[in-house]
């Protein structure tokens, strides 16, 4: 059977958080870790299939043909509706790569006309007059604006969504979406006569989103964070399910890598470190000296699996990371800290562990291929965003695991999604 969503994720964490909000409408996902090989056939028994990419920081151009090899496996698979998904926080830069890719898709698809919105209200994230919110605070006033990689100054993504793009950018306001799916198809319609091809949409709460959903249920192409996922399986008459989100049980160590540098993970680790669990600090510094941290950090946690949950963690304020970043360049910091974490995550599955927490996205990405994961039957919802997944392993394991993004999740996190996991297995 054809599946009915093609997702294309620009991270690994966003693929999963994704796959999460479809799952909790119903639909049976299955992440796929890069783009299959071409004739591959998809899961027979997935609704939508998600291929998570490591395109969110890469040159624009590659970004591009990573996500057209991606679309191009999808079509075959018989998708019928393509899903670009970013993150809720719009990364990215004047140059891209929201802009660029979703250009390439549009022309791929022979499309004249998509629609944008990182809305994700059950993590707060909110756009209204075409501003993005975090929280309470606009985007630019965020932690965002610190991001090491793609600080984002500007909230009015109209503006940041046009620099990206030749196609002209508009705007579906919170009272067309208000008033309803009529009335953002007419504003649509109107859009499109006047030229415009990609129009970010406000939405301020979840009702916002399906109403979207059912909006666009005609157009080719959606560009979104993960929360206009809850408005689409509908569409396909598919309704909420527990049976969409079933596991096999879990065994083995429990473990945490956490390589983000955000607020909320910084407020994760300051948690589990608070309540007196094991916990090893990679510093990049040490890394850069030649020094074997991944050993050190896997000689640690030896003395503590079976104790339960180990957090090996690079993680530091905003002003820890600038004096790091000054004195061995942005680029070169982050690959060292994720090519060590992605070591010691090889190294805890040797080591038995088969429940692993991973946090921040470029990290996921790095442990991810690091373990040789090709694809994730995705489970049940941590916190909103967050889901666990189950991968074979190919020695006939599995491995639960998450992928979290830097941002998300309460400050019990780490915690609570062992709990949660023991808790499904009861």
């Amino acid at each position: 059977m054809p599946i009915r969503l093609g997702c294309i994720a620009d991270d690994f964490t966003g693929a999963t958080d994704l796959a999460n909000n479809l799952v909790r409408a119903g639909m049976r996902v299955v992440q796929l870790i890069d783009v299959p090989a071409p004739g591959a056939h998809p899961p027979v028994d997935a609704d939508a299939v998600v291929i998570a990419l490591k395109s969110r920081t890469v040159p624009a151009a590659e970004a591009a043909d990573a996500s057209l090899r991606a679309l191009d496996w999808l079509r075959s698979a018989g998708a019928g509706q393509i899903y670009f998904k970013y993150c809720s926080t719009f990364d990215s830069t004047p140059a891209g790569n929201i802009g660029p890719v979703t250009e390439a898709l549009m022309d791929a698809l022979g499309t004249d006309f998509t629609v944008a919105t990182p809305a994700f209200p059950d993590n707060g994230r909110t756009v209204f007059k075409g501003h993005l919110f975090v929280g309470d605070v606009l985007l630019g006033e965020s932690g965002m604006r610190h991001h090491p990689l793609t600080p984002m100054t500007d909230s009015n993504l109209v503006s940041v969504l046009g620099a990206q793009m030749r196609r002209p950018v508009g705007l579906i306001d919170h009272k067309a979406v208000a008033a309803g799916p009529e009335a953002i198809a007419a504003r649509i319609g109107e859009l499109r006569g006047e030229g415009v091809g990609a129009a970010i949409v406000d939405a301020v709460s979840n009702e916002d989103l399906v109403r979207l959903g059912s909006a666009v249920a005609g157009l080719p192409l959606v560009t979104a964070g993960s929360g206009l996922a809850i408005g689409l399986p509908a569409n396909w008459g598919i309704e909420p399910s527990p049976v969409a989100a079933r596991l096999p049980a879990a065994s083995g160590h429990s473990a945490v890598v956490a390589g983000s540098v955000s607020a909320a993970t910084n407020g994760q680790v300051r948690e589990f470190l608070d309540s007196g669990r094991p916990a090893f600090s990679v510093d990049p510094l040490r890394i850069a000296a030649g020094d074997d941290v991944a050993g050190e950090a896997l000689k640690f946690a030896e003395a503590h699996l079976a104790d339960g949950p180990v957090l090996i963690y690079s993680t530091e304020s905003p002003d820890a990371v600038r004096a790091v970043q000054d004195e061995l360049g942005a680029a070169d910091a982050g690959e060292l800290v994720e090519g060590t974490l992605a070591r010691v995550a090889q190294g805890l599955v040797e080591r038995g562990v088969r429940r692993l927490v991973v946090a921040g996205g470029e990290t996921s990405g790095a442990v991810v291929q690091a373990l040789g994961l090709t694809s994730l039957r995705i489970g049940p919802q941590i916190d909103p965003g967050v889901p666990w997944c189950a991968a074979p392993l190919p020695g006939g394991d599995t491995l639960h695991i998450t992928l979290k993004s830097g941002n998300f999740g309460g400050p019990d996190f780490f915690t609570a999604a062992f709990t949660l996991l023991d808790e499904a297995a009861a």
